[in-house]
């Protein structure tokens, strides 16, 4: 491939209207990202020089999601060749290749990008690259009418097409690839006589044609051109991206015991030698270390974790949890905002919040760190081997020193010294025959 430039236009003007959402379309998000940044994430990686996002009046929100990129505004919805026209100021001077488009049809990958400006390229260098593509239904999607060299001599929109054309299986995608040179003369000569009265992009092959230049079609799988238009669509796209970030994390080294189970985010990073049990959900910004053990039912957002450790089943890490190496999370823990140092365990029923937990140290089942007054969030510092006992209450500000030990179901509200026993509780009484007369007593008012 050669040096050219590369631009982009997105169209992402759309109202939505059937995903019944006061959020605008392309916000809604995929694997924890508002689709829309999928595809700029990919843009970026074909070294798209200038971006443009075409928003609708009133999309402030969407131009906030995709900043610093410059947006144009389309004013009326008036169709897709309208909705380019829009980019003119901001890809004013620009001779390159133009790839256009859209903002509700996030799966597109690099390669296929790759691929359409590859064909730009080539000789015979033609002027517009469409990406064709077949589904099982066509449709009512515009058709290709081309040759099987990938020569393109016109597309045909649904409602313009003969019986003849609409038996042709090889559809339209709407993105393109366009000679930046001459897309904005092209769009110039493209009216809105037409069943809708709009001004179709797709126009823009015909005139090419008519001027003597060429044009061409490459293919992309139909999993790539999901276009997002209801919700039931956007569980569509979903799973397939589900299904790629699962295959490329087992491509790394993990492994999944049930892949379809397990729920991925678009940042989730892994070391090797990682093994996840089945229905493990992972919300953004989570990094996992080497060796790590994921065990069943877990959910994790937020948080690093660092080789060895053992989290779950059941285990729930919320944004600012650092688990340390060989640290063990168990079941119905959650830790929030909280450093859990190397080799320290906390196995069952505990909430550790805005706390340290340092090396070694051993959190009591029942434990909970009472980080908030109603007002502040106060930390909690358990040193490294210390023993909290079972059921304890540790309510902060408050310090528990290295080798502390602290009894079953204390409630501390000072410092405890290091290597320290402590234990706040009241005395326990017992009276004898007590039980037997209070059964006798209750039988007789019974």
């Amino acid at each position: 491939m050669t040096e050219t430039e590369t631009a982009a236009v997105v169209l992402a003007a759309g109202k939505g209207t059937r995903m019944k959402s006061d959020l605008a379309k392309v916000l809604h998000p995929l694997a924890g990202r508002p689709m829309v940044r999928h595809l700029i994430g990919t843009l970026d990686a074909v070294r798209a020089s200038r971006t443009v996002v075409v928003v609708g009046p009133g999309m402030e929100s969407v131009a906030e999601a995709v900043a610093p990129l410059p947006t144009a505004l389309q004013a009326e919805q008036r169709g897709t060749g309208d909705a380019v026209k829009a980019a003119r100021a901001a890809l004013a001077g620009f001779a390159g290749d133009v790839l256009v488009l859209y903002g509700d049809t996030p799966l597109l990958t690099v390669e296929t990008l790759e691929r359409m400006l590859a064909a730009r390229r080539s000789a015979p260098h033609p002027a517009v690259v469409v990406l064709g593509f077949e589904p099982d239904d066509p449709a009512e999607y515009g058709r290709l009418i081309g040759g099987a060299d990938g020569a393109l001599d016109a597309i045909v929109e649904f409602r313009e097409a003969d019986e003849t054309q609409r038996r042709i299986g090889l559809c339209n995608s709407g993105v393109m690839a366009i000679d930046g040179a001459v897309l904005f003369d092209l769009l110039d000569a493209v009216t809105d006589e037409n069943a809708k009265g709009e001004y179709y992009l797709t126009d823009l092959v015909a005139i090419a044609r008519a001027r003597g230049l060429a044009c061409a079609y490459v293919m992309a799988p139909v999993e790539e051109l999901v276009g997002v238009n209801s919700r039931a669509d956007l569980a569509v796209a979903e799973r397939i991206l589900q299904d790629r970030l699962r295959a490329a994390a087992m491509a790394g080294g993990v492994t999944m015991l049930d892949p379809e189970t397990v729920w991925l985010s678009h940042d989730t990073k892994f070391g090797r030698d990682v093994v996840i049990q089945p229905n493990v959900f992972f919300g953004p910004g989570v990094t996992i270390g080497d060796g790590v053990t994921i065990k069943a039912f877990s959910h994790i957002e937020g948080a690093r974790v660092a080789e060895d450790a053992i989290l779950g089943p059941y285990a729930r890490l919320r944004p600012g949890a650092e688990i340390g190496k060989a640290a063990h999370i168990g079941n119905f823990v959650e830790i929030k905002a909280s450093v859990v140092e190397a080799g320290a365990k906390a196995n069952h029923l505990s909430y550790i919040g805005d706390a340290r937990i340092g090396a070694g140290a051993n959190i009591g089942a029942g434990t909970i760190t009472c980080n908030y007054d109603g007002f502040t969030k106060s930390l909690t510092d358990i040193g490294a081997g210390a023993f909290i006992g079972s059921n304890s209450a540790l309510v902060a500000p408050v310090k528990i020193g290295d080798g502390a030990i602290v009894g079953a179901g204390s409630t501390i509200t000072r410092d405890v010294p290091a290597d320290a026993l402590s234990i706040a509780r009241g005395d326990q009484k017992d009276i004898v025959g007590g039980g037997m007369r209070y059964r006798m007593g209750r039988n007789r008012r019974k």
